[in-house]
């Protein structure tokens, strides 16, 4: 059976694994204070094209949202993220766990948070007299793509980050599954856009060809964050395998050719479904595709296509997920395709 149920069903990309063997016999600077996450910290500096921004790799997306907040917010504050965002819903409370409350805002179909409804949360929270008694928003969290497939685009990025600035917050963005928001011809936002408006961001790994890893990327030197980073148990002792496999990412552009594989073939396999009459709920320029499909159809894939319940619909059929990834190919398309023709 192929699986299209999550894009991190797969190990890792040859390059990573070849590199991991190649340094395993040699020994390294623990808690990745070593020369090859150096590296990989200078080549994505260049490639954020921000010489000051500081670096620091963690194991995964859950652990690294809520490290990085709890880093970034005082004790009485909380962030501010659309109701359908990763932190919000899917992470079993692991930001509030940290003593920070998660203050969720209606965001569009694809779970995109717009400037405008940011700036309607804050008028009216500061307009209600009784707002020091209350939970203080300090950040504001976003994801490209996000949990539904949702692309930000530059100047909806601008306009968010005019606000945070009016307003005294941070802005931070879940990068997790960025490879593919990166290589998607339906939005502008590049690596040194995020680096020029976030106070922090991150390059997920994980989901985008290592076997594990993120890399944040702060807009200017985190002072404490190495011992935030160890309080929240997220420093790897054997930092050189985080560090290794950025390294290897962003060597010879592999990064960015993984995510646009990812991509492309998500992109045709939507134009492919399109083509069958098929609709989606809601409409993807990522990796991640949500065809609505009927009983019927939804029971030709079983034992052939591994894929995501969304949404179940009254009628019996549902809201799929399809995720494609860096090591999706054509003949995998076109087995999904197959399936439902037949």
């Amino acid at each position: 059976m192929i699986d299209f149920s999550c894009d991190y069903n797969c190990g890792c990309a040859p390059q990573i694994l070849e590199a991991l063997t190649a340094a395993n016999e040699r020994q390294h600077v623990t808690y990745g204070q070593d020369a090859i996450s150096a590296r990989a910290k200078e080549k994505i500096r260049a490639a954020v094209g921000n010489p000051e921004a500081d670096v620091c790799f963690l194991v995964g997306g859950t652990q690294t949202n809520a490290t990085v907040l709890s880093a970034l917010l005082r004790p009485w504050e909380g962030v501010i993220s659309p109701c359908t965002g990763h932190i919000a819903v899917h992470e079993s409370g692991a930001v509030e766990a940290t003593g920070h409350k998660v203050l969720t805002i209606q965001g569009d179909e694809t779970g995109k948070l717009s400037h405008a409804a940011l700036e309607a949360y804050l008028q009216g929270f500061y307009a209600d007299e009784t707002y020091p008694h209350m939970v203080q928003p300090g950040a504001v969290y976003l994801s490209h793509p996000t949990e539904y497939g949702g692309l930000y685009h530059a100047d909806e990025l601008r306009a968010i980050r005019a606000i945070c600035d009016t307003y005294g917050l941070a802005l931070f963005v879940d990068g997790a599954r960025l490879a593919y928001a990166l290589a998607s011809p339906e939005t502008d936002v590049s690596l040194p856009l995020l680096g020029e408006l976030c106070d922090a961001f991150y390059i997920g790994g994980t989901k985008c060809g290592a076997l594990m890893g993120e890399a944040v990327v702060f807009r200017r030197e985190q002072k404490g964050f190495f011992t935030a980073h160890k309080q929240r148990g997220a420093l790897l002792a054997k930092g050189f395998l985080l560090g290794l496999q950025f390294d290897t990412l962003f060597s010879d552009e592999l990064y960015f050719r993984l995510g646009r594989n990812g991509t492309e073939c998500a992109l045709a396999l939507r134009e492919a479904l399109r083509g069958m009459g098929v609709a989606f709920r809601p409409e993807s320029g990522s990796n991640q595709q949500f065809p609505v499909l009927s009983a019927a159809q939804l029971q030709k894939l079983d034992g052939k296509v591994g894929y995501e319940i969304w949404h179940r619909l009254p009628d019996g059929g549902a809201v799929i997920r399809l995720c494609a990834s860096w090591r999706t190919t054509r003949a995998d398309v076109d087995a999904v395709l197959c399936a439902l023709r037949a």
